[in-house]
């Protein structure tokens, strides 16, 4: 089925594969910040505030660059804003729709912290507000795709609002994402729907996956992977999906598999590196010995890439292109996601 191109082509109405083969191309995308910051003052802490896809991006940032921010950073992904926000905190508003009711009400709440505000949005009412508050900010391109599938483009604006904020010199950083696009292109074109699955690490991830429930294992560093899995499955397979990291799964979650349920229809991926410290390296290993007979055996993806930024990207973008084929075979439409429209619908009623 996964070499149908027709079959593809019909099941993914909004072209999602197609998107993500682009995907790249948001690593070298130029940023322009509206109401850029006049007057630096002091942050201490920096906090994101953003749901579902809109998150990524910060997940992204605090794996990769967290050490090199050397200030304490909080993604909030609820309504209220932690107790401790003033104004000496940069506080980050992000949706792709611009009308996250979340965001919106967070928004509100931070007029009385006295906190910096800044916002990365593509349009709707968050940003009019951004507009009429003169909060600095980013639009997002008009790329018609998920909020899932614009981490790359949104990491470029947090990196830039932090420089404009003379939290860091995001140059180099940006210039490095800007590099790794073209290996990044080239690596996921063998991804891509034209390629067999014979030759495509994309659909053989698929096929292993399909009728079961998947859990993805991450260690510390690429933990933020783990959980994107976790996000593509549920959104484009339309399969329920879970995840965890070493070293925390060993001190809970490791018990649970020895017990119940004795039927086990799960799919678990390790996504390992060799970057991770070596004794998470180890916990894999031993783990999974230990384990052998308890749960299905692990399928182990090795991150590809030099450094965190590559591997951070090419497990990114692996994971849309291995949950879109895991959509097909799951007879859905990777693409829409009309349940999440329902919900809005609903708590507005």
């Amino acid at each position: 089925m996964l070499d149908d191109l027709n079959v593809l082509t019909q099941k993914d109405s909004e072209k999602t594969l197609d998107s993500s083969v682009m995907q790249p191309e948001q690593l070298s995308m130029d940023v322009t910040i509206t109401h850029p910051v006049t007057e630096k003052r002091a942050v201490k802490n920096i906090v994101f505030v953003g749901m579902g896809g809109s998150a990524l991006a910060p997940e992204f940032v605090q794996s990769w660059l967290g050490d090199d921010i050397k200030l304490p950073i909080e993604i909030v992904k609820t309504y209220t804003l932690p107790s401790y926000v003033n104004e000496d905190t940069l506080v980050f508003f992000a949706s792709c729709s611009g009308n996250t009711e979340e965001v919106l009400e967070a928004l509100d709440a931070s007029e009385a912290t006295g906190a910096q505000r800044a916002i990365i949005v593509g349009g709707g009412t968050l940003l009019e507000r951004a507009n009429e508050l003169g909060i600095s900010h980013v639009q997002l391109p008009p790329i018609k795709i998920q909020p899932r599938m614009l981490t790359f483009i949104q990491v470029r604006a947090i990196l830039s609002l932090l420089d404009d904020f003379g939290v860091m010199s995001s140059e180099k950083y940006l210039a490095e994402m800007a590099d790794t696009q073209e290996w990044l292109a080239t690596t996921s074109a063998k991804w891509a729907k034209e390629v067999p699955t014979s030759e495509n690490y994309a659909k053989q991830i698929a096929e292993l996956a399909v009728g079961k429930t998947p859990e993805f294992m991450g260690g510390f560093i690429f933990r933020f992977i783990a959980y994107k899995w976790k996000i593509s499955w549920n959104e484009n397979a339309k399969n329920v999906a879970f995840w965890s990291y070493y070293p925390e799964f060993n001190h809970n979650e490791f018990i649970g598999w020895t017990s119940h349920p004795v039927e086990k229809p799960y799919a678990i991926f390790d996504l390992a590196s060799t970057l991770e410290h070596p004794r998470i390296q180890k916990r894999f290993e031993v783990s999974n010995r230990l384990l052998s007979g308890h749960r299905p055996a692990p399928h182990t993806i090795e991150l590809q890439g030099d450094s965190v930024l590559q591997q951070l990207c090419w497990g990114h973008l692996l994971a849309d292109f291995a949950s879109i084929y895991t959509g097909v075979l799951n007879g859905v439409d990777p693409g829409p996601v009309p349940l999440i429209t329902k919900l809005k619908q609903d708590l507005n009623s």
